[in-house]
């Protein structure tokens, strides 16, 4: 009676990549020979070989695409028998070399005594990925295996001007031979504003206003103020003079008129000069009245 085979891979892993071959081995002890092995990859038949003595069934399989990897099985049978005993599975996995890493973070700017973060990412590559973060040639986390396909993160604190420098991250997975580094990645230190630079921007806002009520007031105020005092002053005046005889004939009346102070009145300011005669000689008296007369 024939046993279960056992399927061993004797060449190459079960995680494979592009272009790999690997060699299975199918055996079934004891039995009796000729014995027919044929391996299976999900049910469908690969390849069939027949063993006249006690020797393994040996495949050879190379992986040309995604379609090449999954379980294997090898089933061993007699010839002359419709019966046969199938062997454990063998599950390949296609791995992909994984993509240069990025390094980044939320700000390029710190000062002392902030906390910023690292995220190193590689966007191709078969899981998991492992990242590691260094500053210069120095480690400065322990290495992180991301499962997913997402960023390693680390936190950092500055605390003096040593911490800032050139940081980078390297990732590797399974395939062979594929560790990768990032770019480089600087904090720059940012520039702290003193005590008196919010006065000196309030004092500025202050000045800017005070300059634009200003100009705003010259075409409202200024301009119309300046206008009215230059046409008072080159404005003629009437000038009428006249003169008259009194009921005494040594008596003299003088009317004048001014300019009137505002255009829409007019008004007359009458001043009266009596002169008298004395008997030692003429003497100047003069009595002054005034009188505002508005017509219509």
């Amino acid at each position: 009676m024939l046993s279960n085979p056992k399927l061993v891979l004797v060449q190459g892993t079960l995680n494979v990549v592009m272009k790999q071959n690997v060699t299975l081995s199918c055996l079934s002890q004891p039995g009796s020979p000729p014995v027919r092995y044929t391996l299976f990859k999900h049910n469908q038949q690969v390849s069939a070989l027949n063993r006249s003595d006690l020797t393994p069934a040996l495949f050879t399989l190379t992986i040309s695409s995604a379609s090449d990897v999954g379980e294997y099985k090898c089933k061993a049978e007699y010839s002359n028998s419709s019966g046969g005993k199938y062997s454990n599975s063998l599950n390949f996995t296609l791995i992909e070399p994984i993509s240069k890493p990025v390094l980044s973070s939320p700000t390029s700017q710190a000062k002392k005594g902030q906390n910023v973060t690292l995220s190193c990412f590689s966007e191709n590559g078969s899981l998991p990925i492992t990242y590691q973060f260094f500053k210069g040639k120095q480690n400065i986390s322990p290495q992180k295996t991301m499962q997913k396909r997402e960023a390693a993160v680390i936190f950092l604190f500055i605390n003096s001007l040593s911490d800032f420098g050139t940081y980078k991250c390297k990732a590797n997975n399974s395939f062979p031979n594929n560790t990768k580094y990032s770019n480089g990645f600087n904090f720059t230190l940012a520039e702290e504003r003193s005590h008196s630079q919010p006065l000196i921007i309030s004092l500025g806002l202050i000045l800017l206003l005070l300059i634009l009520g200003f100009a705003l007031a010259i075409p409202f105020f200024i301009i119309p103020l300046y206008k009215a005092k230059k046409f008072k002053s080159t404005r003629p005046s009437i000038g009428l003079t006249s003169t008259v005889n009194a009921e005494e004939s040594e008596n003299e009346v003088i009317y004048s008129e001014i300019e009137p102070v505002k255009p829409e009145e007019e008004y007359i300011n009458f001043s009266v000069i009596r002169r008298e005669e004395e008997k030692a000689g003429k003497k100047a008296c003069s009595t002054v009245y005034s009188k505002v007369l508005i017509r219509d």
